[in-house]
C-alpha cells in the first residue's frame, strides 16, 4: 500500500507529525527522499509535490495521497474518492480584485481578466455563475498581476486574507474552501489497509482537541457530577477497587475549551483526585 504525501511546503511537516501520530512511523526519516518505509511492512511512503498528488493516486502510482482539497479540485482527475477530512492546511480560495477598482461582483469581470494558478476552478467558477473572463495561467506573485495591468482580478488562495490586504486587494467573493483531505483510489477503497491507515489517522483526528478526566466522586454527589461533565457520550463510573467508602471512579473525554470550567464545577461538586491526560487517539 502506497501513501502519497506532500514532499515539501507547509504541509509536508503536518503530514509527517500525522502520519507518526498514527503509528506509521517512517524509517530513517523523511528529508531529500523519494520514497521511505514504514513500521508496516505493508505501507509505503511516496513523497511528491502536493499538486501532483491526485495524478500519483489516479494513474495507480499510489493508492491513497494525502493532499489539499484544492489540488485534487485543480487536477480534475477521476476515480479518486475523499475518505477523511484531516482538519489541517485550512485555506479559502478567493476572487480579490483592487480595493479602489471597479470590481464589486462576479458580474462586473464579464469580458475581463482573471489571473490565478487555478485556471480549472477558476473556469469552473465562472461557467456557475454565467460569466466568461479571460482566465490566464500565473505560476507566482498572483497578488501583483492587477496592479501591473495584467489582470483586473485575481483567483487565489488565502488563510488569514493578511497577505490581500497588504497589496490593496480586496475579497469579491469565495470561490472555494479547502483543507488536506486523505484519498484513496475508489477501486480500493474498501480494501482492509485502507480502512485501517483511515481508521489510524481518523482517530489521531478525533483526539485533537480532547482531554481525559479522571475524577472520584462520592455516589451521593454522582448526579451532580454528571450534570457538568460535557463528555461524549456521557461520562464512564467505574468502582474502586477495595474502595468502601462510597466513592466512584469517573472518567470522561471532554473539549479542552472545556477542561477550566468543568474542573471547577465538579470540584464544588465534591469531586476530588482529579486528573487530566492528552488523549493521542480516539476511535468513536
Amino acid at each position: 500500500m502506497r501513501i502519497a504525501v506532500p514532499n515539501k511546503g507547509r504541509l509536508h511537516e503536518p503530514t509527517i507529525d500525522l502520519l507518526e501520530r498514527a503509528g506509521l512511523h517512517l524509517e530513517n526519516g523523511a528529508d531529500r527522499k523519494l520514497y521511505a518505509e514504514t513500521v508496516d511492512p505493508e505501507v509505503t511512503v511516496l513523497f511528491a509535490r502536493a499538486a501532483d498528488i491526485p495524478e500519483y493516486v489516479a494513474d495507480g502510482a499510489a493508492e491513497m495521497g494525502i493532499t489539499g482539497y484544492d489540488q485534487v479540485r485543480e487536477a480534475a482527475v477521476d476515480d479518486v474518492a475523499e475518505l477523511l477530512d484531516l482538519a489541517f492546511g485550512r485555506c479559502r480560495l478567493v476572487l480579490a480584485a483592487p480595493e479602489d477598482g471597479m470590481i464589486d461582483s462576479v458580474d462586473d469581470l464579464e469580458g475581463g481578466t482573471v489571473a490565478t494558478e487555478f485556471p480549472t476552478i477558476t473556469r469552473e467558477f465562472f461557467d456557475e455563475r454565467g460569466v466568461e473572463p479571460d482566465v490566464v495561467e500565473v505560476t507566482g506573485a498572483t497578488e501583483l498581476t492587477p496592479h501591473v495591468e495584467m489582470a483586473d482580478a485575481i483567483v487565489d488562495i488565502t488563510s488569514t486574507g493578511t497577505t490581500l490586504a497588504v497589496n490593496r486587494l480586496a475579497i469579491v467573493e469565495e470561490v472555494l474552501s479547502s483543507s488536506v483531505r486523505l484519498f484513496a483510489r475508489e477501486e480500493v477503497t474498501g480494501e482492509p489497509k485502507v480502512e485501517e491507515v483511515r481508521t489510524a489517522l481518523s482517530s489521531v483526528v478525533a483526539a485533537d482537541g480532547k482531554r481525559y478526566l479522571m475524577m472520584n466522586v462520592p455516589e451521593e454527589r454522582l448526579e451532580d457530577v454528571r450534570d457538568v461533565i460535557p463528555g461524549l457520550g456521557g461520562p464512564t463510573v467505574m468502582d474502586i477497587a477495595n474502595g468502601d467508602d462510597g466513592t466512584v471512579a469517573v472518567h470522561a473525554v471532554v473539549d479542552e475549551r472545556d477542561v477550566f470550567e468543568t474542573i471547577t464545577e465538579v470540584k464544588d461538586r465534591g469531586a476530588s483526585g482529579i486528573l487530566v491526560t492528552e488523549i493521542e487517539r480516539l476511535v468513536e
